[in-house]
């Protein structure tokens, strides 16, 4: 069994995460961690496939992506035995939409040992008013205290909450 990593990216319309996992399912590939998301007026699809080493993801993806117009990028999993990580904090950031919002909180968190395994932004508000929202996940390496200390230096126009999470594995 070998291990690929592969994102489609298109136009989002009905049906594709179905007919993507089917596609897979068909070939006897078997589907780990995923991520899938409308991005503005595309959809992209993130997967960790397993597959028999003859199975041709190009090649079974095909069909599908010209039926939907949807791009392709195929990579073999370069580290495939990895043990799930789990986060031990959530992080929630709201404000003014600027330029550079994102690179500030995050290289600030990384500084303060966060290692982010989970991140989605957002625009809310109104046109007049945007508000930027991120929110994210990861293990605190240097606890998570270090990371408290580390948002609380950040412009005071950005509203940050910080929870930690109780993660139990079976």
């Amino acid at each position: 069994m070998m291990w690929s990593v592969l994102t489609l990216v298109g136009a989002d319309r009905k049906g594709i995460v179905a007919a993507v996992s089917s596609a897979l399912f068909e070939s006897g590939c078997q589907l780990a961690e995923a991520s899938m998301m409308r991005l503005g007026g595309n959809f992209a699809v993130m997967l960790r496939v397993a597959h028999q080493e003859q199975v041709d993801l190009q090649q079974v993806l095909l069909p599908v992506c010209q039926e939907m117009d949807l791009h392709l990028h195929l990579d073999q999993d370069i580290v495939p035995d990895t043990q799930p990580v789990d986060p031990d904090v959530h992080i929630s950031v709201y404000g003014a939409d600027r330029l550079g919002i994102v690179a500030q909180v995050t290289g600030v968190l990384a500084e303060a040992g966060l290692n982010i395994i989970d991140l989605e932004t957002a625009v809310a508000g109104t046109p007049d008013s945007p508000i930027y929202v991120i929110s994210l996940e990861g293990p605190a390496s240097q606890g998570i205290e270090a990371l408290q200390q580390a948002i609380a230096g950040l412009d005071h126009n950005i509203d940050i909450s910080l929870t930690p999470i109780d993660t139990m594995r079976g």
